[in-house]
């Protein structure tokens, strides 16, 4: 299975006038700029695209100052089951991304969180990246996260991301001591700290020194820095975002929605504002 759409050529006279378009875009840089950011994360169309944008509303209304959108993809490497589940019942039920280009459209009617893709480099290419981009501008998608893509190989889409104004969002490993300097210092809208080695998941303790390597990163750039990767529980989310500049929850709300499927906007607004009350005023 994976994400099918036809192919087009790279550029085409709608897309030609990149920085011709200049809608309101939502910033990266506004979820940092008054408190410890909370980011969520949801597989797009994991039930339906239109249970994704009510959860993007809910999340957003009950604290989320950004949230990631999952590009559905058959192989994804960096998740672990929580994830590559919700990736598969996304895609088994038709999830394409001009699919997911009309969901944000709709949400944008509505909702103005900003919002960052995170997904893998197969769908981008196979869609187009120009063609991509300029949906990301005009329906003020404000960055991507892309799994699968070494930074020292980030550049070719970095920068066709940049002639649209999208950032390309750097992640850094906990491995990375000698590469911090390089990688912070060409980051891009924040930087996306893992906490932890191996995939995505719940984990019911995170020993990474992440203060340490804040500290490190804060020696070459001021860019936002976010924790990703385990935070599970409001008492982690705290622990995390104070540490940097915010907290990056995914496989505890994807968990949710797996459980309440269509009813699952009532139970993970609940969970987004216990987190958000724990950020804000301590451990919960």
């Amino acid at each position: 299975i994976f994400m099918s759409n036809s192919v087009t050529p790279a550029v085409d006279s709608a897309q030609s006038d990149a920085t011709a378009h200049e809608p309101v875009q939502p910033t990266i840089a506004s979820a940092f700029a008054d408190r410890k950011a909370l980011i969520g994360f949801v597989t797009a169309g994991d039930p339906t695209l239109d249970t994704t944008r009510q959860l993007v509303i809910g999340m957003a209304e009950a604290g989320c100052d950004l949230v990631e959108l999952g590009i559905p993809f058959s192989d994804p490497v960096a998740e672990g089951p929580v994830i590559q589940e919700a990736s598969l019942r996304s895609l088994q039920g038709g999830t394409t991304l001009d699919g997911i280009f009309d969901m944000v459209a709709q949400l944008r009617e509505t909702c103005s969180v900003p919002l960052v893709f995170m997904g893998y480099m197969n769908p981008v290419l196979h869609y187009g990246m120009d063609r991509f981009f300029a949906r990301c501008r005009d329906l003020g998608v404000a960055g991507i996260i892309v799994a699968d893509v070494p930074y020292e190989e980030r550049d070719e889409v970095a920068d066709v991301a940049a002639r649209y104004g999208v950032d390309f969002i750097s992640m850094l490993a906990p491995t990375s001591d000698e590469r911090i300097e390089r990688v912070a210092t060409g980051a891009r809208g924040f930087l996306y700290l893992v906490s932890s080695l191996g995939v995505t998941g719940m984990r019911s303790e995170i020993t990474t020194d992440i203060p340490a390597i804040v500290g490190k990163i804060r020696e070459v750039t001021d860019i936002p820095v976010a924790v990703g990767f385990g935070i599970s529980s409001p008492q982690q989310a705290h622990a995390m975002a104070h540490a940097s500049g915010g907290a990056i929850v995914g496989s505890a709300i994807v968990r949710l929605i797996a459980e309440y499927g269509e009813n699952a906007v009532e139970p993970v607004k609940e969970f987004v504002a216990s987190l958000r009350a724990a950020i804000d005023e301590g451990l919960a």
